[in-house]
C-alpha cells in the first residue's frame, strides 16, 4: 500500500531513515495514470522492506521545489534519508524494482 507524502510530513518521513520511493505526481497527468498500477504493485511487494510514498505536486508545491521537481511522473528513491537516486518519466516495473533492491 502506497502512502501519502505531504509537505507536512515529508521530513518526518524521511528521518525513520527507511528506504523509500516517493512517486511525484498529478491528476491531470497521463503518463502517472499509467505509472498508478505499477506503483501500487510495487508497494504491495516490497511491504515492510520499502516505503513507498505518492506525491500530489499540485498540493505540496514546497517540496516539489526543495528536489527539484520540473516533469511529472518523478521517482525519488532514499536510503537513511538521503536522497540517492532518481528517474523521471513513465518506465517499466522490472526498472524500479531494480532501482528499488539497490535501496535494500
Amino acid at each position: 500500500m502506497t502512502i501519502e507524502v505531504t509537505d507536512a510530513n515529508i521530513q518526518e518521513l524521511l528521518a525513520q531513515g527507511k528506504p523509500m520511493v516517493i512517486d511525484f505526481w498529478a491528476q491531470w497527468c497521463g503518463p502517472c495514470k499509467m505509472m498508478l498500477p505499477i506503483v501500487e504493485e510495487l508497494a504491495a511487494e516490497n511491504e515492510g522492506k520499502v516505503i513507498v510514498g505518492k506525491l500530489n505536486v499540485d498540493d505540496n508545491p514546497e517540496t516539489c521545489e526543495q528536489f527539484g521537481i520540473m516533469n511529472i511522473p518523478t521517482m525519488l528513491f532514499f536510503r537513511n534519508g538521503e536522497l540517492v537516486d532518481r528517474h523521471v518519466g513513465a518506465c517499466r516495473k522490472p526498472d524500479l524494482q531494480k532501482r528499488i533492491e539497490s535501496l535494500l
